[in-house]
């Protein structure tokens, strides 16, 4: 296994960086508030976990060891794999959603794209022993605000969309972004899925 990957950032996409290490570019997916950190030439340390698949090896990065032992406890939840964990970690921190388990609060966890009422109930069952309690004082803290943008893009694009569908809908969700102080990105994804739906 990767434990972790130490480099010169080379390149950064909307859901992806490319880190080289010791001549050898690896493709990281990460969050966008993890790609928000990177700088192209810069050097990077990030945590990783290595998904296997049958026709993919998929690393996974990020900014700090809590969010990779997040992403790994998710996936042991019935019906959660690794986009769907990226996509909870890209909507909440690690300590939020540790908050929004102990408190058994399912509308919290509807607020991220491909989780509904039902599925949240089964999240809550599947994790309540898993995720242990909240370290910070906050209780469940609204989703991640930093680039609102750049995470509603690469939710999208998770979710399958091509760069450009994601674009339009990002553009068309600004109108209920502008004047929150902090964008709510669970709604933002939902409305911007409703318009992508209704073309």
């Amino acid at each position: 296994m990767i434990a972790f990957v130490s480099g010169t950032v080379a390149g950064i996409g909307p859901d992806t960086a490319v880190v080289e290490v010791g001549g050898v570019g690896l493709a990281v997916q990460c969050t966008p508030t993890t790609l928000a950190g990177l700088r192209v030439g810069t050097p990077a340390r990030l945590a990783t976990s290595l998904v296997v698949r049958e026709d993919s090896l998929t690393l996974f990065g990020f900014a700090d060891d809590d969010e990779k032992r997040t992403f790994e406890v998710l996936q042991t939840a019935n019906g959660v794999g690794p986009k769907l964990a990226l996509a909870m970690i890209a909507v909440y921190s690690p300590d939020a959603l540790r908050a929004a388990v102990a408190a058994k609060d399912a509308k919290a966890l509807t607020a991220v794209p491909g989780i509904g009422p039902k599925g949240a109930q089964k999240l809550l069952l599947d994790l309540k022993d898993k995720l242990g309690a909240p370290t910070g004082a906050a209780g469940v803290a609204g989703p991640v605000s930093a680039g609102w943008r750049d995470q509603l893009h690469a939710a999208l694009v998770g979710l399958g969309y091509a760069g450009r569908e994601a674009e339009e809908a990002v553009d068309a969700v600004a109108p209920e972004a502008d004047g929150a102080a902090t964008p709510d990105i669970g709604a933002l994804l939902k409305s911007a899925l409703r318009g992508l739906n209704r073309r």
